[in-house]
């Protein structure tokens, strides 16, 4: 019975959009730290790839289960893995190749729109969970 409130509607998609933003701003932040590192080339993850994956498994969700919600499962990308406990991030190296002369591909600004960008993200995931668990608390202890 709990797994059919945990796994029912936006839960699943909500846990596994925080997972991914908290992997990916891990990413950011190292590429963030080695802006001066000689050689260092900045990497990342595609968000709108992961985007379409989320996409697809609720699609594929809505058509085997409809609205009553079912069981969400997220195929592995090259970028993103998923397992039981979480994911794991594969980032590709990213940049225009505009190598400067210590070779290190940086974007200041590019790489701290896509930390602001991220946070976002993060927060919004977080917001909307949030409410969803209070949403269930309240009706758990059948009062407003």
């Amino acid at each position: 019975m709990i797994d059919g409130l945990i796994n029912a509607g936006a839960i699943p998609v909500l846990q596994r959009l925080l997972e991914f933003a908290g992997q990916r701003h891990r990413v950011i932040v190292n590429n963030i730290a080695n802006l001066d590192t000689p050689g260092f080339r900045p990497v990342d993850v595609s968000v709108r790839a992961f985007q379409e994956q989320l996409g697809e498994a609720v699609d594929a969700r809505r058509a085997r289960h409809g609205l009553a919600g079912g069981r969400f499962i997220l195929e592995d990308s090259p970028q993103v893995e998923f397992d039981r406990i979480g994911l794991t991030l594969h980032p590709e190296p990213i940049g225009d190749n505009i190598l400067f002369h210590d070779g290190n591909d940086r974007d200041l600004e590019r790489t701290m729109q896509a930390l602001a960008e991220n946070f976002m993200t993060f927060r919004l995931a977080a917001e909307l969970l949030r409410s969803r668990f209070d949403l269930i608390n309240t009706a758990i202890r059948e009062r407003i």
